[in-house]
């Protein structure tokens, strides 16, 4: 196997590049995601990588961030998920959208991504909600919210949903819409963000 190629990006094309490596350049299939974090063509990358055998054809699947990596080797565990969804779903979302995603049970955003349809998105909660969705959901409040998922609030849930939304990427005025047509209020943060995240897709 081979984890990751160091050596001079030669070429940036529509889902791939190209890594010189002593004069061997190495075609590696890559995420939308990943390619936005590349340097320009000439430069030294690193990438890290996962090696696809089939009869037939050797294929590389390249990630500027591990936790990409981590990412596509679960997602290709899931019956039906092969490496071309993968990298779709990969391309569509973040990494923290993607791990959001599967820790509340999004199917529907799931399937925004190319060649995903709802039987499949359904296959990846179910398959891998315990594998990072509910780990990632976790790490998200603490790191937001500075308290322990799960935990009642009695009057910061909307307020500690804000703050864990801006913390994956959304901006204040996107998460207060969200939830503002949320009507209980006597929620829990994780039911807020799990609301608001429907009414934002």
């Amino acid at each position: 196997m081979i984890g990751f190629i160091r050596g001079e990006l030669a070429e940036k094309g529509d889902g791939y590049i190209i890594v010189d490596v002593n004069g061997v350049g190495y075609e590696i299939f890559v995420p939308a995601n990943s390619r936005a974090y590349l340097s320009e063509e000439g430069r030294e990358v690193m990438v890290y990588t996962a090696m696809m055998v089939k009869e037939d054809d050797v294929s590389l699947y390249g990630f500027m961030r591990k936790g990409e990596l981590d990412a596509f080797r679960k997602l290709i565990t899931v019956n039906g998920v092969g490496a071309k969804a993968a990298i779709s779903i990969l391309s569509s979302f973040t990494l923290e959208q993607i791990q959001q995603a599967i820790a509340f049970e999004d199917v529907k955003t799931i399937t925004k991504a190319n060649g995903i349809g709802k039987k499949t998105a359904e296959r990846i909660v179910l398959e891998l909600k315990d594998k990072f969705g509910a780990v990632a959901a976790q790490e998200a409040f603490q790191e937001a919210a500075g308290s322990d998922v799960g935990a009642d609030v009695v009057s910061d849930g909307r307020s500690e949903a804000v703050s864990a939304l801006m913390a994956l990427g959304y901006t204040r005025g996107e998460a207060m819409s969200a939830l503002s047509s949320v009507e209980d209020s006597d929620l829990t943060a994780e039911e807020y963000i799990k609301r608001a995240l429907r009414n934002l897709f």
